[in-house]
């Protein structure tokens, strides 16, 4: 009987436990492999930052409460304190150093609360309860019960997000938006004059220049990104069903809807006066539909890069040490732009399913936006990664020129084109012999090669003007480019 050797593979319970290994092990890669790459948006959309978020707005309302807003006259709440400049520093403190060890302690009030707003309003009137100690005699504790006054949940949370997502676009993903778009740019002026041969379909086209067409691209970016610069954010701080319900009754003196315009508007939001329980979410529908935009245009650049890459016209400069395969030494493979595809890729699924999600909610509240919000991070997070690739791998790249040339010089055929031009421009004109242009440029190029001695001996027996006929002598593919060099120049922004 045959020996079956005993297996050495460990069972599953004899191996270490991952999950338990402190500190604790990244489960997906943003906050494990590709950490560094997306660590500034971990100030503004984490979870943490999300309770900054919401200590910063519930300090900033109970401030509006007691010393009034622009427009706005003091107190909003009769009787309430008018707060000091030391008292309001003391209260701005409260989210301006959240740190560790503030997220443990709210962390451990949710557990008791199992309520995450709730844990941030008792958080809070810990801080008040504490100020003597630090103010001497103040008023701060007599205030106490205006955090969170007439709020619902949602007049928190829609705030902290506009402002988490106002922060992580223009403080980190537009920047690295933008950078990525000039490093094109700068490119596409470098090789504006550049020629290339161009492929439609795949096949042979008229030329262009490596400068203009990376010039399209970064022309595409740009107009994104002047989008996502425009966008605006929403938030709402009306109450329960959006009717001010409480604040009327508690206060009918005031005029609430002023105070919320106020309010919001001092955030630096643009302010939604028609809400259900929620803010509608629709400003975030389209700022994500923007970026999501931006992305595929970004991946249509990493797909052509990667096209010329493996054409040749692109050279990749090794980096010193790396390994291109495991087993085929020479390969210096263009991961940088296939890891941007696939990241592009995720974060337009995140960003697809956020903007359409988000704009539905049943009746005047459900709690799928909750759940669905807190994906924005990685939605960015993969783009920024995406970004990040794609810019150091454009770093990387050399343009075969001598390429580039011999490719357009293989090609004589795509002057075709410009000959039948000519040609119906000189039948107009009333140059005899101009017959069938197309057609007879169709019979001499259409799926076969023509040389440069075949093409000036077609032009030649054409009997064009002399002019005419000298311009064509003299045109090559690699000078046939028409306008492209100044079109970079005039027009990409």
């Amino acid at each position: 009987m045959e020996h079956v050797p005993e297996t050495t593979t460990p069972s599953p319970a004899a191996r270490v436990a991952l999950a338990e290994v402190s500190p604790a092990i990244a489960l997906g890669p943003l906050d494990g492999r590709y950490r560094k790459a997306v660590a500034p948006l971990v100030d503004h959309l984490s979870e943490a930052a999300l309770n900054r978020e919401r200590i910063h707005v519930e300090v900033e309302w109970l401030i509006t409460l007691c010393n009034g807003a622009t427009g706005v006259a003091a107190p909003v709440v009769p009787g309430a304190p008018t707060l000091t400049q030391a008292e309001i520093e003391y209260l701005r403190a409260i989210p301006a150093t959240f740190g560790a060890a503030e997220i443990a302690e709210l962390a451990e009030i949710e557990r008791e609360t199992v309520h995450d707003v709730k844990a941030v309003e008792y958080f809070i009137k810990r801080r008040i309860a504490a100020s003597p100690e630090v103010l001497g005699e103040t008023g701060l504790p007599a205030a106490s019960e205006l955090v969170h006054f007439a709020c619902t949940s949602e007049d928190i949370n829609n705030l902290s997000y506009a402002l988490m997502v106002r922060g992580a676009v223009r403080e980190v993903w537009l920047p690295a938006a933008t950078a990525v778009v000039d490093q094109l740019a700068d490119m596409a002026r470098e090789h504006a004059a550049a020629p290339l041969l161009s492929r439609t379909h795949g096949q042979p086209a008229t030329p262009s220049t490596l400068g203009k067409e990376l010039a399209v691209l970064a022309h595409r970016l740009r107009r994104q990104l002047r989008r996502v610069d425009g966008a605006e954010f929403l938030g709402k701080l009306n109450g329960a069903t959006g009717t001010y319900g409480a604040h009327t009754v508690a206060v009918p003196s005031a005029d609430w809807p002023a105070v919320s315009k106020a309010f919001v508007e001092g955030l630096g939001l643009d302010w939604n006066p028609l809400t259900t329980q929620i803010e509608s979410h629709d400003w975030q529908a389209e700022v994500y539909a923007d970026v999501a935009r931006f992305n595929r245009i970004l991946h249509n650049l990493a797909t052509d890069v990667w096209t010329y890459i493996s054409l040749g016209f692109f050279t990749q400069i090794p980096v010193a040490g790396a390994t291109g395969s495991s087993t085929m030494p020479h390969k210096v493979n263009p991961i940088r732009f296939e890891n941007a595809e696939a990241n592009l890729e995720i974060s337009c699924s995140l960003l697809d399913t956020l903007s359409a999600t988000l704009v539905t909610s049943r009746l005047q509240r459900d709690l799928t936006d909750s759940t669905t919000q807190r994906n924005i991070g990685p939605a960015f997070g993969h783009s920024l990664l995406a970004i990040d690739n794609v810019s150091r791998g454009l770093d990387r790249l050399a343009v075969n020129e001598t390429l580039l040339r011999e490719d357009l010089d293989a090609n004589w055929e795509v002057l075709g084109e410009p000959v039948q031009s000519a040609m119906r421009a000189a039948s107009v004109a009333g140059v005899p012999g101009m017959e069938n242009p197309y057609e007879r440029l169709k019979d001499l190029t259409r799926g076969q090669r023509v040389d440069g001695a075949r093409m000036r001996e077609f032009v030649a027996g054409l009997g064009l003007p002399d002019d005419v006929a000298a311009r064509l002598a003299a045109l090559t593919p690699a000078t046939y480019t028409g306008l492209a060099e100044q079109l970079v120049k005039d027009y990409l922004d």
